[in-house]
C-alpha cells in the first residue's frame, strides 16, 4: 500500500463529505454562515472524521449513516478552534495558513460562528437517522450520547477549562494529563468510539477503542506541543511559540523535547497494538496512527 497516496485519496473523500453538509450562505443570517464555512474550509488534516470512518470500517460498517457524524465532528472541532483563537483565549492571528475567523470577520461574529458550528453539528449528526434502518436507531442514539459527552464539560470543554485556569500557575504532570485527555483526546475518542458504535461493535470493543483513542489523542497533543517549539509559521500554517506567549506549561516544556518525543512513540505504539488486536484488520488505520506520531505540521 502506498500510504501517502491512499491518505490523499481518503482525505479528499472526507473533504467532500464535510462540504456536502455545510449550510448554505443565504438569508439575513448569511454573514454568520459565511464565517462558519470560512472556518471549516480553512483546511486541516480532517483527522477526526477520518479516524471515525476508518474505525467504522474496522468493525464492518458499510452504510452512509456515519457521514453526518463525520461532518458534525469536524464542525465541533472547528468551533473549538475559532473560540480558542479569540483575543480572550489564545489571541492567535493565523490558523491553517490564513487569518483566524475573528481577524477576518470581527470578534463578535467569530463568537457567533463558533456557536453556530456547535449547534449545527448536532443538527447534522441527527441526519444520520435518515440514512439508517429503524433497527439501527438505537446505535445512533448511543453514538449521539458519546458525541455529546466528549464535546462537553466532561470532555473537551472540561479540558479547556482546566487549561485556562492553569495558565501562569504551577502545573503537575497529573493536571497536564487531565488537560490533554479532555481537551484533545476526548474528540478523538468521540471519533473512534462513535465509529465503532455505529458499526455495531460490542461494549468491550468500544471500551478498548476508547482506550486506543486516548493514547492517540495524548500522542497527538504532545507532538503538537513539540511542534509549537520546533516548528515555523511557514510549515505549520499557524504562529509558533503560542504556548510560551500564553505562559502555558506543556509536556514538552515540562519534560523536554527528547522525552516528549519518546512518549509520543510509546503512546503511538500502544495504540497501534490495540487496533491490530481486533479480529478484523484495517492496515490503513494502523499506518495512519504511525504517521501522526512523526508529523511535522
Amino acid at each position: 500500500m502506498n500510504f501517502k497516496k491512499e491518505l490523499d485519496t481518503r482525505a479528499a473523500l472526507v473533504e467532500a463529505i464535510i462540504k456536502k453538509y455545510l449550510p448554505k450562505e443565504e438569508g439575513y443570517q448569511k454573514t454568520v454562515v459565511e464565517a462558519m464555512n470560512y472556518s471549516v474550509l480553512a483546511g486541516g488534516k480532517r483527522l477526526r472524521p477520518m479516524l471515525m470512518q476508518e474505525t467504522y470500517r474496522l468493525f464492518g460498517g458499510e452504510s452512509e449513516a456515519v457521514e453526518p457524524f463525520m461532518a458534525a465532528l469536524e464542525m465541533v472541532h472547528t468551533y473549538s478552534l475559532v473560540h480558542d483563537d479569540l483575543p480572550c483565549m489564545d489571541n492567535d492571528e493565523y490558523r491553517r495558513g490564513r487569518k483566524t475567523t475573528h481577524v477576518a470577520y470581527g470578534e463578535g461574529m467569530a463568537v457567533l460562528a463558533g456557536d453556530g458550528l456547535l449547534n449545527y453539528a448536532f443538527e447534522t449528526a441527527l441526519k444520520s437517522f435518515g440514512k439508517a434502518q429503524e433497527e439501527e436507531f438505537g446505535k445512533i442514539a448511543k453514538a449521539l450520547s458519546v458525541f455529546a459527552e466528549k464535546s462537553g464539560i466532561y470532555g473537551m470543554i472540561g479540558g479547556q477549562t482546566a487549561d485556562i485556569e492553569a495558565e501562569g500557575r504551577e502545573v503537575t504532570e497529573d493536571l497536564l494529563y487531565f488537560i490533554h485527555r479532555h481537551k484533545t483526546a476526548a474528540l478523538i475518542q468521540s471519533a473512534m468510539m462513535t465509529g465503532a458504535i455505529l458499526a455495531g461493535a460490542g461494549e468491550e470493543e468500544v471500551s478498548r477503542i476508547g482506550d486506543c483513542a486516548c493514547q492517540i489523542g495524548l500522542a497527538f497533543q504532545i507532538q503538537d506541543d513539540i511542534l509549537d517549539i520546533t516548528g515555523s509559521l511557514e510549515v505549520l500554517g499557524k504562529e509558533t511559540g503560542s504556548d510560551a506567549k500564553n505562559h502555558k506549561i506543556t509536556y514538552a516544556t515540562l519534560k523536554g523535547t527528547k522525552e516528549a518525543k519518546q512518549e509520543v512513540a510509546r503512546l503511538s505504539k500502544e495504540a497501534v497494538s490495540i487496533i491490530a488486536s481486533f479480529e478484523r484488520r484495517n492496515e490503513f488505520l494502523e499506518e495512519l496512527v504511525k504517521y501522526l506520531a512523526g508529523r511535522e505540521k
